[in-house]
């Protein structure tokens, strides 16, 4: 509740307005039965005709007022809705953006998506629900109940002892829905990851022929998720069924006792009608309240998902909210101070006392083997991960006191998995800079060897890229991502492993090419390849992540153990293919 009380706040306007709306369409609803039996009483009393009408009167001018105000209401209430809503989502996706990738294994990709999308859609739909059907019950209640004791006391008390019932009978039912619906939306967000999975991985499960085994885990899922929809429905069907058990039972009471009641003189005709619509009117907004009311549990349950990640305290946070004062661009543009690092879920250091510097004009390399903690060096230095001891430094400034926009406004990364994203290639290639002109991303794509590619194309930078650029080949996508980085024209360029879908001849025109474009940065490669690396100014060779070596080509191969055997594996390798 109080994660909708933050969101309402800053349209606490609209809302006051929607809540007045209610009231007074409340108001009238209730008014019109009494209305109706004025103008009863009248016909049966013998009144004169235009009393009748002038009662008719009152009864259209407040049927419109009060329709007037259930539709501007409800008009009102959705845009509350939509509004909050809105914003929700805006704070989750800023949020996310926040989330290091540590953050993101604790909640899940599909389960973030789900809490964007359906647990919000779910908190809307019953705020709808709770201010147009909830929210009048305690008024509806207590002015019906009142002019139902006003006309007949006896009346009044049975109205009141079936309100008690259905309202006991509505607190059992929430009880027991409350633990179906968290289920529910723990086996939506199973659903949603499996799904994922399978989209995602399609040609993987083609090509193992496992749609089989895939289509039973997907049907397992969907049938988890039915029988417990259909445990939860269960308890609608029965509510239902005892409320208007509930209203046809007081309305029977009614014409059992009215006729004795008429004949004393304590009732008029038209008193009956007003007693059975208050009645009516009531379990009415009871009923619906119910029904509600067995939702919030759900309701509730995605809000309290939605706070979990609205107020999870990121990994990776800014110390300092100034950017560094400007200073003279130093030589040593990166460096690493007796750096060691350890994952959260980990007994031993991933890296440990790595001391190394990538200066400017420089092409630094790091090679070893898998799981030697190459790409985490990449992550420390974007600051994906925070350094367990010592320091990274840029131009001299611990990253961790500068804000983490400065620090990536310097850097331009291009991941071991190529990334596009849906658009087109002047799209994801301005992605880093979006005020580069055409001439610059040809010139970045020439450079990156692409340029030749997206001239032949028809539509040239405008082609189209699919999600992921799924319709480029893997090599395609690595040239593209590299050029959207030389479009930036940063300090610091990081390549990790970003050259291994390249084919010999486009990775040494490529390194070339780097050369020259990248004279006044400082380029740090992480490779597998020795061929990528070995005329870099300095490489550094990690097994199980520590240095084992720092030094030319030519140097390692006569002081490094390490590097001599990845080199002869992959030249024996090459030799044998």
């Amino acid at each position: 509740m109080k994660l909708i009380l933050r969101f309402l706040k800053p349209h606490w306007k609209l809302c006051a307005v929607t809540i007045l709306l209610l009231i007074v369409d409340v108001a009238g609803a209730l008014f019109i039965p009494t209305l109706v039996a004025e103008m009863l009483n009248q016909g049966t009393s013998g009144a004169q005709f235009d009393q009748i009408v002038h009662t008719g009167i009152q009864m259209a001018a407040v049927s419109l007022a009060a329709g007037a105000c259930a539709i501007t209401g409800g008009y009102a209430c959705a845009t509350l809705s939509a509004r909050v809503g809105k914003d929700m989502r805006e704070a989750i996706y800023a949020k996310s953006l926040k989330l290091s990738v540590y953050d993101f294994r604790q909640f899940g990709t599909a389960s973030i998506t789900t809490r964007t999308i359906s647990d919000i859609t779910t908190i809307q739909t019953a705020m709808i629900s709770t201010i147009q059907m909830v929210l009048p019950v305690p008024l509806v209640c207590i002015l019906s109940l009142g002019l139902t004791y006003y006309l007949d006391m006896t009346m009044g008390l049975i109205l009141l002892a079936v309100v008690v019932a259905v309202l006991l009978l509505a607190w059992r039912i929430m009880r027991s829905a409350s633990p179906l619906f968290r289920r529910l939306q723990k086996l939506l967000d199973r659903l949603s990851a499996v799904l994922l999975e399978n989209l995602t991985g399609v040609r993987v499960v083609r090509a193992f022929c496992s749609e089989g085994r895939e289509e039973e885990r997907m049907v397992t899922a969907f049938s988890h998720y039915a029988n417990t929809s259909i445990k939860a429905n269960r308890l609608f069907a029965n509510l239902d069924g005892l409320s208007f058990f509930c209203i046809n039972f007081f309305v029977v009471i009614v014409y059992w006792l009215s006729g004795g009641h008429i004949s004393a003189g304590v009732l008029q005709i038209g008193d009956i009608t007003a007693l059975i619509e208050y009645a009516i009117m009531v379990l009415f907004f009871l009923m619906m309240a119910q029904m509600i009311i067995l939702t919030l549990p759900r309701a509730l349950e995605c809000c309290e998902r939605v706070r979990l990640v609205l107020d999870h305290s990121p990994e990776i946070v800014d110390l300092v909210e100034r950017d560094p004062e400007a200073v003279a661009a130093a030589q040593d543009v990166l460096t690493f101070r007796d750096v060691s690092f350890r994952f959260k879920d980990a007994e031993e250091d991933t890296l440990g006392h790595l001391d190394f510097v990538c200066r400017r004009g420089e092409t630094t390399a790091i090679i070893g083997g898998t799981g030697s903690g190459k790409s985490t060096v990449a992550s420390l230095i974007l600051r994906f991960h925070d350094v367990t001891d010592g320091a990274v430094l840029l131009n001299g400034t611990d990253i961790r006191e500068m804000p983490q926009r400065y620090l990536r406004d310097h850097l331009a990364y291009v991941q071991q998995k190529a990334w596009l994203f849906s658009g087109t290639i002047a799209e994801n290639l301005r992605y880093s800079r979006p005020d580069a002109t055409e001439e610059e991303l040809m010139h970045a794509a020439d450079v990156a060897q692409a340029g030749d590619f997206i001239r032949s194309l028809p539509e040239g930078l405008n082609s189209f890229v699919a999600q992921g650029g799924t319709n480029f080949s893997g090599g395609q996508k690595q040239r593209l991502s590299i050029a959207r980085a030389l479009v930036k024209k940063p300090e610091l360029y990081i390549f990790d492993d970003s050259f291994s879908a390249l084919d010999f001849k486009t990775d040494a025109a490529l390194r070339s090419a780097l050369a020259a474009e990248t004279q006044d940065a400082a380029v740090l490669i992480i490779a597998q390849r020795v061929s990528s690396i070995r005329h870099a100014h300095q490489i550094i060779v990690l097994h199980e992540g520590r240095m084992a070596g720092i030094g030319t080509h030519e140097e390692l191969m006569e002081t490094c153990q390490v590097y001599q055997e990845i080199y002869e594996s992959q030249t024996k390798e090459a030799q044998e293919a």
